[in-house]
């Protein structure tokens, strides 16, 4: 048995201290805030069992033509921002050419194929059943030429994949979403896809299990962490906290913390809005408009509503302006209140250029270990992920944990 802190207390964090557990591992979990009042708190609320495919940078001019000019409220960007991120952004432009994204998404999909069985039993084990929906969600289009599209890429990931879908024309989609008041083109329906109706509330309750099952939770300063000897230490509340091994799981926040230890992490970081509404008629099932580039969500908090990806560093300034679009057109289709919160909810989504989450021992530091990058699927694969560092930590390879290793993926300071 060892002694080990995972520092982050998201989904990903949660996911690597209940494995790591499960396998006798004595595991502190340490966070500066409540559990899951980050980057996991922000998200649709999706635990996407189709996303089989990561998402890519798209290379045809028509569709970057309508970014670079805003005409697309998907992507959002600040030029200066652009410039700073320049070289992961071209890197990930490069690994989004077909012959390469085909090659990551068969890496991809296997992770992405665990992701509902590993949530199960921890859904079941945390008492967490009254917030899940395991009805799927829909992404809906208003116009015909779209959604023929989306029948013919839904039928292609049936056929490459085995990922389950029905059709649904306008009339049926009324039928199964009374809160619908306008007629769409008609939509895929993501039928083995699951959703939560509280994404922090659900981390909470992973939470609660591990510290059931004996874990430790505490309030520290990831920032901090320090080698000292044989031991990682990080400073917390009431004094230090250590153990002979240390897992980063600090999504967006991971490359500052690993700059420090010599580890350039090339990280890409997608900021999304979030905010809630009230509405009269709850939906079924968390619906994408795709067409406008939001998810709407029925959440306890009210309906949310996500966005898709502004291009900004950290600290960029606050710009709704897709939020703004998203609930103009949401109106067009449904009946919405006025904000529940004064403000809207943002983060930062980590991404790396080639798609992939890191995951497994730091190359250059014994006792040092990572578990972040998962992009816009954090939700989805934090038990997953965590499931494949513990099999690394107690000695278990695979084929598939080399190809998230961060020895193969992340190059060293100068």
């Amino acid at each position: 048995m060892a002694e080990v802190l995972v520092l982050g207390a998201g989904m990903v964090g949660i996911g690597t201290a209940l494995a790591l557990q499960a396998r006798g591992h004595a595991v502190t979990l340490v966070d500066r805030r409540e559990p899951g009042r980050e980057t996991s708190y922000g998200n649709a609320g999706l635990i996407q069992r189709e996303a089989v495919e990561p998402y890519a940078i798209p290379r045809e001019l028509p569709t970057l033509w309508r970014y670079l000019t805003g005409q697309s409220n998907d992507v959002t960007y600040h030029l200066r921002d652009v410039f700073r991120f320049a070289p992961a952004l071209w890197s990930y432009f490069r690994a989004s050419a077909t012959p390469r994204h085909r090659a990551i998404a068969r890496t991809y999909a296997q992770l992405i194929a665990r992701s509902t069985d590993d949530h199960a039993p921890l859904i079941a084990a945390a008492d967490a059943e009254g917030l899940i929906r395991r009805a799927g969600f829909y992404q809906v289009y208003r116009e015909a030429r779209a959604f023929d599209g989306a029948t013919r890429e839904a039928e292609r990931l049936r056929q490459t994949y085995g990922v389950a879908s029905r059709l649904l024309d306008g009339a049926a989609l009324m039928v199964e979403e009374p809160a619908l008041r306008k007629s769409l083109a008609g939509a895929v329906h993501w039928t083995d896809s699951w959703s939560t109706n509280d994404p922090a509330a659900l981390v909470e309750a992973y939470v609660r299990l591990f510290q059931a099952r004996g874990g430790r939770l505490v309030t520290g300063d990831a920032a901090g962490l320090e080698r000292q000897g044989n031991v990682w230490r990080v400073p917390g509340d009431g004094g230090a906290f250590e153990a002979a091994a240390a897992v980063v799981a600090l999504g967006p926040w991971s490359p500052d913390l690993l700059a420090r230890f010599g580890y350039r992490v090339p990280m890409v970081w997608k900021r999304g809005y979030h905010r809630h509404f009230e509405h009269p008629t709850p939906l079924n099932r968390p619906l994408m408009d795709v067409a406008n580039g939001v998810v709407l969500s029925s959440m306890q908090q009210g309906l949310r509503m996500t966005t898709g990806a502004e291009i900004v560093a950290r600290g960029g300034s606050i710009n709704p302006r897709q939020l703004e679009r998203g609930r103009a057109a949401a109106r067009e289709i449904l009946e919405l209140g006025e904000p529940v919160e004064a403000q809207p909810w943002f983060g930062h989504r980590p991404c790396m250029p080639d798609m992939l989450p890191v995951v497994g021992a730091a190359p250059l530091h014994p006792g040092l270990w990572f578990n972040f990058g998962h992009g816009h699927q954090g939700l989805t694969l934090g038990p997953t992920t965590g499931e494949l560092l513990a099999e690394l930590f107690d000695g278990e390879d695979s084929a598939l944990a080399q190809a998230l290793s961060p020895a193969r993926r992340l190059p060293a300071a100068a």
